[in-house]
């Protein structure tokens, strides 16, 4: 049995959720998201547009395997229509800053070049100070991919913890040379 697949999801007042063959559809406040559910293997019941409960209709090792990430994917896209996900990224080091410029996302890293990254159609983001950038999104690994892809143009470094992190990060800072 698996511990996350047997809980039920609970629909919030706002989102609406209708299955239309293999595809699930989630709509809220945020947005639409469409989600493909496995048929053959998952048994998904609406209950009166409140609950949803998805459990395998096979008790094999791959029903159960896939169980709770189908559950967890079915509760992202559910959250993401009526919240919205969204990360926090802080430039750290002395000349680095981004702009928004139109469908593109300036940023300045100590660099002999500036790098432009082209913002996908679901993703917002917004700069609020030069060093603080904002992803927001209704999908959520979405949302996470495009932070790590803005990350990874410059990861911090242990030394003086400059590079670009996630507003909490912990940095493992190492001690320079000793004299």
């Amino acid at each position: 049995m698996s511990k996350i697949g047997k809980i039920s999801i609970s629909i919030p007042e706002k989102v609406k959720v209708a299955l239309s063959g293999n595809i699930l559809n989630v709509e809220g406040p945020f947005g639409k998201k469409t989600l493909p559910i496995d048929i053959d293997n998952f048994d998904l019941k609406i209950d009166e547009g409140k609950t949803i409960s998805i459990k395998p209709k096979k008790n094999d090792q791959d029903s159960k395997r896939l169980w709770g990430m189908n559950r967890s994917l079915l509760n992202n896209a559910i959250i993401g229509a009526e919240k919205g996900y969204e990360k926090t990224l802080e430039l750290v080091g002395v000349g680095y800053r981004a702009a928004l410029k139109g469908a593109q996302l300036n940023l300045q890293l100590g660099f002999s070049h500036d790098i432009n990254f082209d913002i996908p159609k679901n993703i917002k983001i917004a700069v609020e100070k030069q060093t603080t950038i904002k992803i927001s999104g209704i999908d959520k690994q979405e949302v996470g991919m495009v932070a790590s892809k803005i990350k990874s143009f410059r990861p911090p470094e242990p030394y003086k913890g400059k590079g670009i992190k996630e507003k909490g990060q912990y940095i493992l800072r190492k001690e320079g040379k000793k004299k």
